[in-house]
């Protein structure tokens, strides 16, 4: 095994769940990364790594996730977040069928053009600059429980989070952008957003997996194995820290770094050290 390689799937893992859950694109940063590194990633790396950040979120909440399942039958409140869960997860579906073969040929290439890199950057700052404007200007909360969303809010939620279908705009700066104009607060905001990103990207795997399977290749099962392990224990490390530095600093750091890191890919292609 090339030990190389080895440590360019482990640093690829890491981003993987350092950024799943932060608005911050980990789409982006898995392509630009990809590119930089001369990292192959194989529809396989691909699909395990994302199962080990689901898997690391799941871990972080499976007492409340298990609590609300086993409570359905007998449990008004519980049946209520699950159908808001849902009804936020529905808006995914149709636009993911129907974009996901044009946006897999434009940007989830080995090796994509400058001018997806120019759209990927450019996501990224417009995402910026609309992230601290709503933290700006954002209406005063007035929910603080991500079970309590009123129905056509948790939908106009997941209408966001069909957004994030294009590389750097984010399903979590979607989604948490999207609540936080609807009154949630920022603590609320991103517990829903992790709630809506398990059935999402459960779905998105598992309709990977159907689509892809054969292209799944597990030859190079060690690069898979510590890819998965990184970005397991990555996601599952930042989790509960993200909700802190939100409730204390909200989104603006986020923001800023958007922005920078969206500068930085545009002053790569303008001076030619692009692909």
């Amino acid at each position: 095994m090339d030990p190389l390689a080895l440590l360019k799937a482990i640093i690829l893992g890491l981003v993987e769940g350092l950024t799943e859950f932060l608005p911050v694109s980990s789409t982006a940063h898995l392509i630009l990364l990809s590119q930089a590194l001369g990292f192959e990633r194989s529809e396989t790396f691909k699909v395990v790594i994302q199962f080990g950040a689901i898997l690391a979120l799941v871990t972080v909440y499976f007492d409340k996730i298990w609590t609300t399942t086993t409570s359905l039958p007998s449990r008004a409140e519980s049946r209520r977040f699950a159908l808001s869960v849902i009804l936020a997860f529905l808006p995914a579906i149709p636009a993911g069928i129907l974009l996901e073969e044009t946006l897999s040929r434009v940007f989830l290439a080995d090796v994509i053009s400058p001018t997806a890199g120019t759209i990927i950057a450019s996501t990224l700052i417009a995402g910026g600059i609309i992230m601290l404007l709503v933290e700006r200007f954002r209406p005063v909360p007035v929910h603080s429980d991500p079970e309590q969303l009123p129905l056509w809010k948790s939908f106009a939620v997941g209408c966001c989070q069909a957004l994030a279908l294009i590389p750097g705009v984010s399903r979590s700066g979607a989604t948490i952008v999207g609540a936080l104009t609807l009154g949630v607060d920022r603590r609320a905001a991103a517990e829903f957003s992790f709630f809506l990103s398990i059935p999402t990207m459960a779905a998105a795997t598992v309709y990977k997996v159907y689509k892809d399977w054969d292209q799944l290749d597990f030859s190079n099962g060690a690069l898979i194995g510590v890819g998965f392990v990184a970005a397991f224990i990555a996601a599952f490390i930042v989790v509960k820290p993200f909700l802190a530095l939100v409730s204390r600093f909200g989104f603006a750091p986020f923001a800023f770094y958007r922005i920078a890191l969206g500068l930085v890919v545009i002053g790569a292609i303008q001076i030619g050290l692009w692909g």
